[in-house]
């Protein structure tokens, strides 16, 4: 099978790029294109026909990329082209009727590079967050993943347990080499070890899935205090509507944004007052989970009302930032707010120190979230796979060696599972070559 496709973004540009990857993939550029045939990885430039109708379809750039050391680990072809969908169209209308030729289906590229192991699981997901990636931190953690950060420490946790699952094996297979007392203490104390770094990288406040999502971000008070137009300012577009007239917003308006390199997610919540309007009621208890559920939360005051103790659940303080807007108004007193909680105090009608307000933002979620780059989960399959192995280490360490061998020998098997399944490796043959490897088994 060989499948082609657009690899380059949609739209008219000057270039576009079509790889094709397969067993044919030789025979179609040597179709396509004239004699001689291209050098290995050199960009050659060749005029590109319809081999049906021998009319010329582009002048461009080919490149000729013979197996295994390819992205996919097949003959690939990349066909640099102009970029009019007229090109496109009629290139790919070209490739479609050679035999046993079809379009890529989404991800098949990569896909087939993990299939022939030219990747692991983890750099296949981390070459899809690259392509997503919006802002720097995005792009920064992508690309420590892609390097093999994580699969790197997985495949370590994987070998060690895979190790210490042999000597179990040669206990269970052959009874009468006895495991002493030392050695059982040391599988324990070695398999505790691992036990305590996975507890580690699971208390990690889960940063890594938040950062590829974003930052959840709530601006909550009471009404017609400025939310809707902070949320405008920082998106710098009339994202909510703005008016005068208390209750507005009644319902949570959701703005992508990249703050200085920080990928966060800023929700306009209703305002949070008592009201016998059935609508603002309910509007206001959503915005009340939605602050529950944020990592950030900007409670917005103005001078009429800085009280904020009757609506803000106080457990929620530590992950709040105190803001006072209309300053343009006059403030009189800040002495109702608690200090520990000192707020900012703003105009967004003036623009006056909301760039405080922002950095302050941001150095509150690196303060929180940012204080290492040792992040080995970043999506939720990750966190579960390395729970179920967390889980199944305490089993196993719960067990009475010398009676459940057989069953504390399952433990660390699934253990090693759920690690492979991080990367997407599962071998069985592998704890058999390390039984082989560190025993005597012809004596």
């Amino acid at each position: 099978m060989t499948i082609y496709a657009l690899s380059s973004g949609p739209g008219i540009s000057g270039i576009a790029v079509i790889r094709v990857s397969g067993e044919n993939s030789k025979k179609i550029l040597s179709v396509l294109t004239e004699k001689p045939f291209p050098k290995k990885r050199v960009a050659t430039l060749k005029k590109i026909k319809n081999n049906i109708n021998n009319e010329i379809i582009d002048e461009g750039i080919v490149i000729w990329f013979p197996e295994p050391d390819t992205y996919t680990g097949e003959d690939m072809v990349e066909f640099h082209v102009h970029g009019s969908k007229a090109v496109i169209d009629e290139l790919q209308n070209v490739l479609s009727k050679f035999e046993g030729c079809r379009l890529a289906e989404p991800g098949e590229f990569t896909k087939l590079a993990f299939q022939n192991n030219k990747i692991n699981l983890l750099k296949a997901e981390s070459i899809g967050d690259l392509i997503a990636a919006e802002t720097e931190l995005q792009r920064k953690q992508a690309l420590r993943i892609m390097s093999g950060h994580s699969s790197k420490k997985f495949n370590i946790w994987r070998e060690e347990l895979i190790k210490i699952l042999a000597e179990i094996e040669a206990k269970i297979d052959f009874p009468e080499e006895d495991i002493s007392a030392e050695i059982s203490k040391e599988i324990k104390l070695n398999v505790e070890k691992i036990k305590k770094q996975i507890q580690k990288t699971l208390d990690d406040n889960k940063t890594g899935e938040i950062i590829r999502e974003g930052f959840k971000i709530a601006i909550i008070g009471p009404p017609n205090v400025g939310k809707s137009s902070l949320l405008n300012y920082l998106s710098k577009r009339e994202a909510a509507i703005v008016s005068e007239k208390a209750g507005t917003t009644r319902d949570v308006i959701e703005v992508h944004l990249d703050l200085g390199g920080i990928p966060v997610i800023i929700s306009d919540t209703a305002g949070i007052r008592d009201s016998n309007d059935e609508i603002e009621a309910r509007g206001a208890k959503l915005a009340m989970r939605r602050a529950e559920d944020a990592d950030l939360n900007i409670i917005l005051l103005d001078p009429k009302n800085l009280d904020f103790k009757g609506f803000f659940n106080d457990n929620l303080a530590y992950k709040s930032i105190i803001v006072v807007n209309k300053s343009d108004l006059g403030i009189e007193d800040l002495n109702n707010i608690d200090k520990k909680n000192e707020p900012i105090v703003i105009s967004i009608k003036l623009d006056n120190n909301v760039e405080k307000l922002i950095e302050t933002i941001k150095t509150k979620l690196k303060n929180q979230f940012l204080q290492t780059e040792n992040i080995l989960i970043t999506r939720s399959r990750h966190r579960q796979h390395l729970y179920e192995c967390y889980e199944q280490l305490n089993s196993f360490l719960e067990k009475k060696e010398n009676d459940e061998f057989d069953k504390a020998a399952e433990d660390l098997r699934l253990s090693i599972r759920h690690l492979g399944k991080i990367v997407g490796r599962v071998d069985v043959e592998e704890i058999l070559g390390s039984i082989f490897e560190n025993f005597c088994i012809g004596k």
